[in-house]
């Protein structure tokens, strides 16, 4: 059987567990009244239940257990401490999760049960080693600088994943192309014989994407149950652990046209959209010196909706822009003349997100006559001073 069929494998049975489990987690949270109720910050009309994280951590553990059976993986699982660790720190970050989505939980007890989660990922293997900086130079990683990379890489996807979620099915299905993108890259630098074939990363990163398939049609708008921070925490810990054991164990290919950015960048373009608005949330809340867990309705989505975009389309633009910035990935492994073509294509990428997303643009098309009055914030736990908006 093809690795690439195994991968296949994997992520249907991700998602089918994933979509199966919703039905009953979604009955329990109702009956335990884990329910978010309409009010002005949101924009459902009907009590949706929350934490659908639960549905994707459990289909995460089962399908990791298949994975683990499936000969083709047996080099990932012997010998490795790696997938003790993937599972441990998702169950750590999603019970995290899950506490805040059954009682506000402070950022900073939500940042230590991030740490904590990304120290098991490290003490168990699952971190990065080395990482190449463009034009700079190749640099191999300290036993002390380590850990805290680690720490503020999970710390840093986690809650770029969490900020993102402030539509139906935005984070899950940006997760799914992402993840979906990095396990291709993955697999591509395995066939090139630049990483090596017991990295766990591409099975992460499918696993990751699985779920999100699963969950995408319980999620997709008019939503029937949010993912919570549960989901959004744990979804964040699958991607900062596989962007962290593939981008940062490739060796220095400098030769190689398709490392133009260096690998461990990688991600910024995979998960451009949430890390994007991570840092516009950053910047824009410290230029009004408010705390940078202060909820605001400035997200990428929410300028999108007052644009006069509806919400699934609003969705599918965002999603459409993190298909294109991992098209930029991917063409170049396939096809190393593409990287010609790739500073060309991000710079006229950013020149339309500018345009798009330019307050002048924004002001000029609120002052139209027709203009509806804009969406208030959408997602449980806005109001809370966590991460979560």
């Amino acid at each position: 059987m093809s690795v690439y069929w195994l991968y296949v494998a994997v992520v249907a049975v991700a998602a089918l567990l994933t979509w199966l489990a919703t039905f009953p987690v979604r009955h329990l949270a109702i009956e335990a009244g884990l329910v978010v109720l309409p009010s002005e910050r949101r924009v459902h009309t009907t009590p949706t239940p929350t934490s659908g994280g639960a549905a994707m951590f459990l289909a995460f553990l089962v399908a990791m257990a298949v994975a683990s059976r499936l000969g083709g993986f047996r080099v990932i699982f012997e010998r490795s401490s790696e997938p003790l660790g993937a599972v441990l720190g998702a169950a750590i970050i999603f019970f995290v999760g899950l506490l805040d989505d059954l009682r506000e939980m402070s950022a900073p007890a939500k940042i230590a049960g991030q740490v904590l989660a990304a120290m098991v990922l490290y003490f168990l293997g699952v971190t990065l080693f080395q990482f190449k900086i463009p034009f700079a130079g190749f640099m191999v990683l300290s036993p002390g600088l380590t850990p805290l990379l680690g720490a503020l890489w999970v710390v840093g996807i986690a809650n770029a994943v969490n900020l993102i979620d402030g539509l139906d099915g935005l984070a899950a299905g940006i997760v799914a192309i992402g993840s979906g993108a990095l396990c291709v890259y993955g697999l591509r630098l395995e066939s090139l014989g630049v990483l090596p074939p017991d990295d766990i990363g591409p099975l992460i990163a499918a696993l990751a994407c699985g779920v999100c398939i699963g969950f995408l049609p319980h999620n997709f708008h008019p939503a029937r149950i949010f993912m919570g921070d549960s989901g959004a925490q744990f979804l964040g810990l699958l991607m900062a652990a596989s962007t962290m054991v593939i981008g940062g164990r490739t060796p220095d290919v400098s030769g190689e046209t398709y490392f133009f950015f260096a690998p461990l960048f990688i991600p910024f373009f995979i998960l451009g959209v949430p890390i994007l608005d991570t840092a516009f949330a950053i910047v824009r809340r410290a230029a009004k010196r408010s705390g940078v867990a202060t909820a605001d309705k400035d997200h990428l989505h929410h300028r999108l909706l007052r644009l006069g975009h509806g919400h699934r389309r609003s969705v599918l633009i965002l999603w459409a822009w993190t298909a294109l910035l991992s098209g930029f990935i991917l063409y170049p492994t396939f096809d190393p003349r593409g990287n010609a073509f790739i500073p060309f294509g991000v710079a006229g990428l950013g020149i339309a997100l500018y345009t798009l997303f330019h307050p002048g643009v924004r002001q000029r098309h609120s002052e139209g006559p027709s203009q509806p009055s804009p969406p208030a914030d959408l997602r449980p736990g806005a109001e809370r001073g966590g991460t979560r908006q």
